[in-house]
């Protein structure tokens, strides 16, 4: 049977969504109540903290990207949980313009079609009652999604929660918890605003101070009580169609963002993942049929990476026979040069021309859509992909063959075509600046 769920969403990104997902997943972790994560859209960062502080791999799900099956699919890794936690991205009811599979990647999709109740977290500093009226107009706003109370956050004093509780009481909307201003447990940020779980040296002890600060704060036993599903029976998973029968997979802090869904389905499919570190100067192993260099944070280890001989030869060789595929920072590496902040060039593998450079930043963020113009492991000429893009690298060069038509969720195509270049031996690489999702249905 699915468990009942909740979401944690509120109305904009910063206002403790996260602090308040890792402590009530440690803490229900902490007193033996197993609780399945997902993470609504498509960020790359917050399912490995899920993660950490569940026991339980988190997986995305995300309107825009994937239909309701695969959806449903995913959820069905919640059997034998006791209770699902989604967190929200953004706003609840931000999204894209156009919809897309079955929705607009707003987590109020998720939230209506898998009848998980809301819980809001509420930035209450500066304002008293008036926080009311934020919370009345997000219960009103759309008649299928159900909202289970607000969390308070950023509480100056005693008082300022009286008065706050006062507004919502005259709203008619249930107050689950009120946590006070507290600066020491949030998430650091730094680069693209982003921290790797696995760079999070004090991880254990920061979760269990989120733990213990949200035990102290929320009523746990009255939101556990909100939760509903409306999925009563397990779904079939969705098929995902591995891009070879034996993956290397680069995996360490320079190439570390894969969505977990993928792994799971490859995995799934029958699929053996070889994983190998660059940092560490390994080659993809020689055994395995196809190559995937994931994202990450190359321009960090550019240096590293630039002396690594034995990758850089290993994956030369590799794409002589075998198919190769980046993306995002894999797609950076398999080109010619990377240039980091400080306008130093690095020598990445020459498997591709592209030439990037971070030393003038461009941000690119958003859902792509790619129509193949040549097959990439996994996926035939002509298949139509969905994924999302979020890198500050400026494209100084992109002088292969395009990959594919990529076009943005309003239909406007982007100029980032992606590359390929075929080897005489048979081999080829591919890449792309998109995290791929999934295949369009």
């Amino acid at each position: 049977m699915i468990p009942p769920g909740l979401m944690i969403s509120a109305p904009a990104s910063g206002t403790g969504k996260t602090t308040l997902m890792l402590g009530l997943l440690a803490a229900l972790r902490r007193d033996g109540v197993a609780v399945q994560p997902f993470k609504s859209g498509p960020d790359y960062i917050d399912p490995a903290f899920h993660t950490a502080a569940s026991g339980r791999a988190s997986f995305n799900v995300d309107s825009w990207s994937m239909p309701r099956a695969t959806i449903d699919g995913l959820v069905g890794n919640a059997l034998g949980a006791d209770l699902i936690l989604g967190e929200g991205s953004m706003g609840l009811f931000d999204g894209v313009a156009i919809p897309g599979a079955c929705g607009n990647g707003a987590s109020a999709d998720i939230a209506a079609h898998m009848g998980w109740p809301v819980v809001l977290v509420l930035d209450v500093s500066g304002a008293a009652q008036s926080v009311a009226a934020t919370a009345l107009g997000f219960k009103s706003m759309r008649p299928d999604v159900n909202l289970a109370g607000v969390v308070l956050n950023r509480v100056a004093s005693p008082r300022h929660e009286a008065l706050v509780r006062v507004g919502m009481a005259q709203a008619g909307v249930k107050v689950l918890g009120s946590l006070p201003r507290r600066k020491e447990i949030e998430m650091p940020e730094r680069h693209l605003g982003l921290v790797q779980a696995g760079e999070q040296e004090n991880l254990p002890e920061i979760l269990a101070e989120a733990a213990a600060f949200v035990s102290e704060h929320v009523d746990i036993p009255a939101l556990r009580a909100a939760a509903k599903t409306t999925l009563k029976t397990v779904p079939e998973p969705a098929a995902v169609t591995p891009p070879g029968q034996r993956i290397a997979l680069a995996q360490d802090q320079a190439f570390a963002f894969v969505y977990p869904h993928l792994l799971a389905g490859w995995r799934a499919a029958g699929a053996e993942v070889l994983p190998f570190s660059p940092l560490a100067d390994e080659a993809p192993a020689v055994d395995a049929d196809v190559c995937w260099l994931p994202g990450g944070y190359p321009e960090l280890h550019a240096g590293h990476l630039a002396a690594a001989d034995t990758f850089r030869k290993g994956l030369q060789d590799f794409a002589q026979t075998r198919a190769v595929h980046g993306e995002c920072g894999g797609y950076m590496a398999m080109g010619t040069g990377l240039i980091d902040k400080d306008g130093v060039r690095h020598e990445m593998t020459g498997l591709l021309g592209l030439e990037t450079s971070f030393a003038k930043r461009k941000f690119h963020l958003g859902y792509r859509k790619a129509d193949l113009n040549a097959p990439i492991p996994g996926h035939g000429a002509g298949a139509a992909l969905r994924g999302h893009e979020f890198h500050y690298a400026t494209i100084l060069e992109e002088p292969d063959a395009p990959l594919a038509v990529i076009s943005d969720s309003n239909d406007l195509n982007v100029p980032e075509t992606g590359s390929i270049r075929r080897y005489e031996g048979g081999g080829r690489a591919t890449g792309t600046f998109f995290h791929l999702i999934g295949e369009a249905l």
